[in-house]
């Protein structure tokens, strides 16, 4: 997917500003509100644009601790486990991983002693062998994208 200087403009401002309108974009952009439309729609379409909801906050939601649960999985059964992980509603993430753990999970969870429940209910889950679990004790860089489509962006050159 090729993304051009255009799109990465485009990008931008649908991370900085999501609340705007297209049409404010397509003014901001000094671009048609037509051209700006089919970009969205070839982005999305491609792939690029994933979503257009709100982020949310797990620990506003009353879960403020981060944990990573590796998952260590009896051959043949990672597709089984992984249905199982759906749900677990504390998982918020799950990826099938190379290395130590044939899972890796994103948890979140009120307090350590409710942590340490969700850990024993996927200990628990048919093909788990066994769990490693590491706390974050602290976000040092947030989810981001922006720096990757400017790369992506600087990288397509000046293509309009």
């Amino acid at each position: 997917m090729a993304v051009d200087t255009l799109d990465t403009r485009i990008l931008r401002l649908l991370i900085e500003q999501p609340r705007t309108s297209a049409r404010e974009y397509a003014r901001i952009l000094g671009i048609a509100r037509g051209t700006l439309q089919a970009r969205l729609d070839r982005l999305e379409r491609d792939g690029v644009i994933t979503g257009t909801g709100p982020a949310l906050s797990p620990a506003a939601l009353g879960h403020p601790v981060l944990a990573f649960v590796h998952l260590e999985v009896t051959q043949g059964h990672l597709d089984e486990v992984g249905e199982a992980l759906s749900a677990v509603p504390e998982i918020i993430e799950a990826f099938s991983t190379t290395g130590g753990g044939d899972l890796l999970t994103r948890v979140v969870a009120r307090d350590n002693g409710h942590l340490e429940d969700v850990i024993q209910q996927l200990i628990q889950l048919p093909g788990v062998v066994r769990t490693r679990t590491e706390v974050a004790l602290r976000e040092r860089v947030a989810h981001r994208v922006l720096p990757l489509v400017e790369a992506v962006g600087r990288t397509a050159g000046g293509a309009d």
